[in-house]
């Protein structure tokens, strides 16, 4: 009898839980929450990565990314359900079905844990800083107001929007997000192709010094990295996607993902590629702050920007509230209730909001963030777990594709955060806290 309660216990506490609460997700949401997720904000930062990459490595890299990172998501999709009779809702699950119960939750949580906490952070300082383009650029003799405050009105949006009680309640939101990661990505290359190569161009090292050029090189591998940060939300959107034997989820989340990949496709390579040909090495690390004209245009995309932040803030958001909320319920023994949500949820949108405008250098955060975690969750975890549970044959196609994002991952890894924590000390020396 005991057994029976436990088990409709931890159903219910499933059904309360943000991310297992509602399971009856089209295909179509995984495609739109899937570019939610992946086309981060990054995506403006794109033609400086090629700026310091260069016209070949920039390209091969961007490439390299896209089919590792797509090849690594079908992965995940494909052990959703890779133990008979089980989903593995959350990253964690699968990890602790490949590692072990007590290996498995320190192998992916604290990188999860970063990933989704630094994108909320790193998008809680876009958000801020696309509301006072959009004041300057509309507002040229208006008195300037700090970049903290446009942070706390855009933390103000999620104060509301956090409560929303599962991924699926967010669907419209994450909607809007998509369409404007399009736009937005649309308006920077045609705004770019519209300006043309601008006089006196140069696309040679960017920077007069070879350490320079080195740690801006290895900078810039973060910076796509960081454009590639789904993964760590892949498993908990496919479980919103209704599962039966004859139908698993993982068809129609593949179909969203591949819809999805495509979308990032059109959004990156236009963007980095005309964005760097217009500008060359002169090109800001957000190609909206290098199109200056025509104003009206910038101010839209900028309004854009924001709206997709909030989406993508949210998508990540609620993967953190689901593993706070399971700590809580689960492990603390917290009564699951309306009021356990308002407070823990309220705190993590303040605490990225306090960490947001403490720490706004943006691009190197980026860079940092990109390889240090998001290399390891998109690009070779999810082929470690693979060698382990699929076991492929050694030397076959598969387990060569495994190695090679093993290899590409761990050296994005290494280098990233060398050459983005030396642009976040050289940021730092001339830096005001709370400017």
């Amino acid at each position: 009898m005991e057994g029976k309660t436990l088990t409709q216990q931890e159903k219910d506490i499933n059904d309360w839980l943000p991310i297992t609460k509602s399971r009856n997700a089209k295909w179509w949401y995984s495609a739109f929450h899937n570019v939610t997720a992946v086309v981060g904000a990054g995506v403006l930062g794109f033609p400086y990565a090629m700026s310091e990459l260069g016209w070949g490595p920039g390209i091969t890299i961007l490439f390299l990314s896209w089919i590792c990172t797509f090849y690594t998501a079908w992965q995940m999709i494909e052990l959703h359900e890779a133990a008979p009779g089980k989903r593995f809702d959350r990253y964690y699950e699968l990890g602790q079905h490949a590692f072990g119960e007590k290996l498995g939750l320190w192998v992916v949580v604290p990188q999860q844990l970063m990933v989704q906490v630094g994108v909320s952070i790193v998008y809680m300082i876009t958000g801020g800083k696309s509301l006072k383009k959009i004041h300057d650029t509309l507002c040229d003799d208006c008195k300037p107001i700090r970049t903290t405050y446009f942070i706390m009105m855009f933390a103000s949006v999620h104060y509301v929007l956090s409560h929303l009680p599962s991924l699926n309640s967010i669907t419209a939101i994450s909607l809007a997000a998509a369409v404007m990661s399009l736009s937005y990505s649309t308006i920077a290359w045609v705004a770019s192709v519209r300006n043309g190569v601008q006089p006196n161009v140069e696309y040679g090292n960017r920077s007069s010094t070879t350490a320079g050029n080195v740690f801006g090189f290895f900078s810039a591998l973060g910076d796509v990295a960081f454009g590639y940060a789904g993964h760590s939300v892949i498993l908990e959107i496919q479980a919103t996607i209704p599962s039966t034997p004859e139908k698993p989820s993982k068809g129609p989340m593949w179909k969203g993902m591949t819809v999805a990949y495509i979308i990032v496709a059109l959004c990156y390579f236009p963007v980095s590629v005309l964005g760097y040909w217009a500008f060359g090495n002169s090109v800001d690390d957000n190609i909206l702050i290098s199109l200056q004209k025509p104003r009206w245009l910038i101010a839209t995309a900028n309004i854009f920007v924001v709206i997709h932040v909030i989406g993508s803030y949210q998508i990540y958001a609620v993967a953190v509230f689901d593993t706070i909320e399971s700590f809580l319920v689960k492990k603390m023994k917290f009564k699951p209730t309306w009021f356990l949500r308002f407070i823990s949820r309220n705190v993590y949108v303040s605490l990225t909001m306090f960490l947001g405008i403490t720490f706004p250098f943006f691009g190197g955060l980026l860079g940092f963030l990109g390889g240090f975690v998001f290399a390891p969750t998109a690009y070779f975890l999810p082929c470690i777990i693979w060698l382990m549970i699929r076991k492929p044959k050694r030397f076959s196609l598969s387990w060569h594709a495994n190695w090679f994002c093993i290899v590409f991952g761990v050296m994005l890894m290494i280098l990233a955060p060398i050459g983005a924590l030396r642009q976040i000390i050289l940021q730092a020396k001339d830096y005001k806290f709370y400017s």
